[in-house]
């Protein structure tokens, strides 16, 4: 009797099928269209550089285009700078992901006659390498882990919050606790860095926010009361918004629906948001100094952060809104800490290259743009646009409403190169869309249980996510690829950071283990 095979696995037919769509896709760019003339300008800033040059279509790859690029301005083979290529006319913004043929001429946007305008942002001058390991797992909670945070500087310290009523700073170097801070009575729920790392800020189901010395591991002060119920998200004003050097301040969200901006010198309360009907669950303090809420009660409120007045509700979302994002989010967290390791040696210094960094990240065509992108219940995300502007305006419209998820998007947050978003949904997918336009971009599909959270690497060329199926798993940001599979813990996974310098990732969840990934 003769041996049957057994039919193909999943996987091989996967793997079958991809290589034969790769084979139809082969020299898929005609010869004999001759050269486009391609002309190059900034995004930040829209100024052109160099003239015009002519390039073979055949040749006119994006990694011809860097190239190309890199030459005009000079840079040595050593010093080449990786470029995102797009071309925008009518309010429309297309991706250069492969080459010119593919997105512009094949679709009929231009022909060989024009001359195309390409806008160019260099993305990150570092690249993080994908973590593969479990470099440390430390024990110490008694409870679940509820929120993880690395220092704005370093990946050295970790910050945990817990329902064991207790946050822990732990040594991620040496994989050893470093200090526990005690005081709170109820469940930690979130755990948050100022940017000059000078203090540790934690909300808990007691009502209360603390502060704490990250180096002493000794609280600062008392506890700031002033909330009827818990507190769901924490914000500090960025670093170069303050008054003075040793002047913070801290925005605090509660389930009891109001914000509280606390004075961190005097421990007292500056200014009580109050507008919004229902729990806020998430707040954020931009880099032009406007408060943004999302709140239960389905609207998105934005705030003076100086005479705590409001500026203007957003109304969209059908049901609550769970978490929102701004495309600052990283360079506001880090301050004047960047890759290079070099810290200024004055405050004024400081402050001038934290105000430096974001005006950098927040320009677009000579414009400080802060995005804004909110997650719902109602399984929809919307990306805004609101005006620089604290000018009152009480009908902003959002830039595109982002629908593909099939349950609650719980998370959502913006690349550190502010051009990607990536959605955490309880369907058990991550997808990526384009931050300037809300076009999809790919779904990430892997884990088998709902996704908590999700991080980028600081190089944004990587996402990490955190799942109730027990891993984390990074992925590929450019192509939407599972890049690395981390099991490791014991039970679901609920918080997850990268660390600000793309060393380590520190992940916690429902086995009370604080773990520590690295290359």
């Amino acid at each position: 009797m003769a041996t049957v095979l057994p039919p193909p696995s999943k996987r091989q037919r996967t793997t079958i099928a991809a290589k034969a769509h790769e084979q139809q896709n082969v020299d898929t760019i005609p010869s004999d269209l001759g050269s486009v003339r391609v002309h190059f300008f900034d995004q930040s800033t829209g100024q052109s550089t160099g003239a015009p040059v002519a390039i073979a279509v055949a040749d006119a790859t994006v990694k011809n285009l860097e190239l190309l690029l890199n030459t005009l301005q000079g840079n040595d083979a050593s010093e080449r700078v990786p470029y995102r290529f797009t071309f925008g006319a009518d309010g429309q913004v297309v991706d250069i992901t492969n080459d010119i043929y593919r997105a512009l001429l094949k679709p009929g946007l231009k022909s060989t006659e024009d001359t195309i305008s390409l806008q160019y942002t260099p993305q990150a001058i570092f690249r993080v390498r994908a973590v593969s390991r479990c470099s440390a797992s430390i024990p110490g909670h008694g409870e679940a882990i509820l929120a993880t945070s690395f220092a704005s500087s370093s990946s050295s310290r970790l910050v945990t919050g817990s329902g064991d009523s207790t946050a822990r700073i732990f040594d991620t170097d040496t994989g050893t606790p470093f200090h526990t801070l005690k005081g709170h009575t109820s469940w930690v729920l979130v755990a948050s860095w100022s940017p000059d790392d000078s203090a540790i800020a934690t909300g808990a189901m007691d009502n209360t926010v603390r502060l704490w010395d990250p180096k002493a591991g000794q609280a600062l002060g008392q506890a700031l009361k002033g909330h009827t119920k818990w507190i769901t998200s924490l914000a500090w004003e960025p670093y170069h918004l303050r008054q003075s050097p040793t002047s913070q301040r801290l925005a605090s969200s509660s389930k009891d629906s109001t914000v509280r901006i606390w004075d961190i010198v005097s421990k007292r309360i500056d200014l009580v948001l109050s507008g919004h009907k229902s729990s806020v669950s998430c707040v954020r303090w931009g880099g032009t100094g406007t408060i943004y809420t999302a709140s239960h009660d389905k609207t998105i409120k934005l705030w003076d952060s100086i005479k705590g007045t409001l500026i203007s509700t957003l109304t969209a979302h059908a049901h609550w809104v769970n978490h929102l994002a701004l495309s600052t989010d990283f360079v506001l967290r880090t301050a004047y800490h960047d890759h290079t390791g070099s810290i200024p040696a004055t405050d004024a210094e400081k402050t001038a290259k934290a105000k430096q960094r974001f005006e950098t990240a927040a320009t677009i065509n000579n414009t400080l743009i802060e995005r804004l992108v909110t997650a719902s219940d109602d399984c929809t995300i919307y990306l805004w646009s609101p005006p620089s502007s604290n000018s009152s305006n009480t009908t902003i419209k959002p830039l595109a409403r982002l629908l593909g998820h099939q349950k609650q998007v719980n998370h959502v947050t913006f690349s550190p190169s502010g051009t990607l978003i990536a959605s955490s949904s309880f369907d058990n997918h991550i997808k990526l869309w384009n931050a300037s336009t809300g076009a999809f971009l790919h779904t990430l599909r892997g884990h088998v249980g709902a996704v908590y959270m999700s991080c980028f690497s600081p190089d944004s060329r990587l996402l990490v996510s955190g799942s109730k199926d027990t891993t984390l798993k990074v992925w590929d940001a450019a192509t939407g690829k599972l890049k690395e599979d981390l099991p490791g813990h014991r039970d679901e996974v609920f918080a997850v950071d990268w660390s600000p310098d793309g060393r380590g990732v520190g992940s916690g969840g429902k086995d009370k283990m604080v773990r520590v990934w690295r290359h």
